[in-house]
């Protein structure tokens, strides 16, 4: 019997569209059904002066590890901000092929469509790293949607974009992020095929924008509706922005940020020209460039950009070398790589600091990759696999899952020599966790050895089994 719903605003905050349908306005409602006979489930996020008398912007934030309250949380408050609703699909997952990806998120948003009042021509997708690819890809197959948020990321493809169903791009990325110069690339091509697009730089430890940075980001598919009359102009809404935007350039170049300043000055252009005149913006944006600080600054990171191609370039010719021939004795050359690295670290200047980070992050991702392809194998060579863990232990030495992996995997082949290498490596990194290195799989023969439990005994203290002296 096809369900109907119910629009009942009721005094208290809970929106209720069915019996079973449930929202409560400015929280994230989780594991709401999707379709009974499915059993997709949904997170749903409604502001706090939602209402029913009035249609709202939507934005489905696609998590390919089916972790949607963990990612719409991530936005709430930028959301609340800016007058969003959020919604995220449970059910989508990296393990599913493309189409069976794009049916779940479609049939997600057909539920929110038909339950909630949207605004036409105001759907848009977002996401994180993997997230974000897929997101980029959703409005190549679902025409309603309007814009993308990409956090980290570059466009899933861009040889899918079809250039009569255009939507609006919004890049959101950290210089340190090994995603920023592919993002500055993929900006001209964006330009080239006539896409609109914005892209949001920032500097900081933390890879992840703050809250102003996302909110920024959806007050500009906001205004972008504005230019194109779907919704009414507010004039302060457009001159807020504006002030807003052009005090945090001038504080970018009082900064020493000249480039920061400048990115930003094009957004403000890309974003706000059909609404208020530019003509003061323009004559800024060709002093900042022509100023010496900006030229210098600009050639200091195009030419650092450069110098990481070629670094790129060796870490994925030898990685390749090194799966096919098992090169373990190459294990040195990484572990000197990251040594290069580590002084880049310390260096004063702040472009190749970034750009360490940059490295670091590729060298990791290209790993990953690999790792997928060579697990999904229909027989997995198991002597690649431990050799690319054995990398990442040099890569990310305090990702404790790589160890484990190596210890597993060389205690399955009764290596128990290497085995017990990296276990202490791991040990040494401040690993603590006695319990599952007592029930890795593969080591039973190996954690009741008089070795293995020496090293526990030594870094955690109170091994499970006794140490006979020889």
């Amino acid at each position: 019997m096809k369900k109907i719903l119910l629009y009942t605003l009721l005094l208290s905050a809970t929106l209720v569209f069915s019996q079973d349908f449930k929202l409560v306005k400015g929280a994230i409602t989780e594991n709401l059904l999707v379709n009974d006979s499915i059993g997709e489930t949904m997170a749903i996020y409604t502001p706090s002066n939602f209402s029913l008398d009035k249609s709202w912007p939507v934005i489905f934030v696609t998590d390919m590890r089916g972790n949607a309250k963990s990612s719409i949380s991530m936005l709430v408050n930028s959301a609340e901000k800016e007058g969003y609703v959020l919604a995220s699909s449970y059910s989508l997952n990296d393990s599913l092929s493309l189409s069976e990806n794009v049916l779940i998120a479609n049939r997600m948003l057909n539920a929110i469509v038909t339950s909630l009042p949207i605004t036409n021509n105001r759907m848009y997708t977002a996401g994180f790293e993997s997230g974000a690819k897929f997101a980029s890809i959703l409005p190549t197959f679902i025409p309603d949607i309007n814009g993308v948020i990409s956090v980290g990321a570059t466009l899933g493809s861009i040889d899918i974009l079809n250039v009569r169903q255009k939507f609006q791009f919004i890049g959101v990325v950290n210089r340190s992020d090994y995603n920023f110069p592919d993002m500055l690339e993929e900006r001209k091509v964006l330009d080239k095929l006539k896409f609109p697009n914005q892209l949001f730089v920032f500097d900081g430890e933390k890879h992840l924008p703050d809250g102003n940075t996302l909110a920024m980001a959806m007050r500009m598919l906001t205004l972008s509706s504005m230019a194109k009359e779907h919704i009414v102009k507010d004039s302060t809404l457009i001159a807020d922005t504006y002030n807003e935007l052009l005090v945090k350039a001038n504080t970018f170049f009082t900064n020493d940020q000249p480039i920061l300043a400048s990115y930003l000055i094009s957004d403000i252009e890309r974003v706000l020209a059909p609404l208020i005149t530019m003509d003061s913006l323009k004559t800024t944006k060709k002093s900042l460039r022509r100023s010496t600080s900006y030229k210098k600054a600009i050639r200091t990171q195009n030419n650092i950009i450069l110098k990481e191609d070629f670094a790129k370039g060796d870490y994925s010719y030898y990685l390749e070398e090194d799966i096919i021939t098992y090169n373990y004795a190459n294990l040195g050359w990484w572990n000197y790589q990251m040594k290069e690295l580590d002084k880049l670290d310390k260096s004063s200047q702040l472009f190749e600091r970034q750009s360490s980070s940059r490295l670091r992050g590729f060298i990791n991702a290209l790993i990953a990759d690999n790792v997928d392809y060579v697990a999904s194998a229909e027989k997995v060579d198991m002597d690649a696999l431990n050799l690319l863990y054995m990398i990442k232990t040099i890569t990310a030495p305090k990702e404790y899952e790589s160890y484990l992996k190596v210890i597993t995997i060389s205690a399955g082949m009764e290596d128990f020599g290497t085995a017990l290498f990296y276990l202490e490596e791991l040990l040494k990194n401040g690993y603590s966790d006695k319990a599952k290195l007592y029930t890795l799989e593969n080591s039973a023969l190996l954690r009741i050895t008089p070795e293995f439990n020496e090293l526990i005994e030594k870094y955690l203290t109170n091994a499970r089994y006794d140490i006979i002296p020889q």
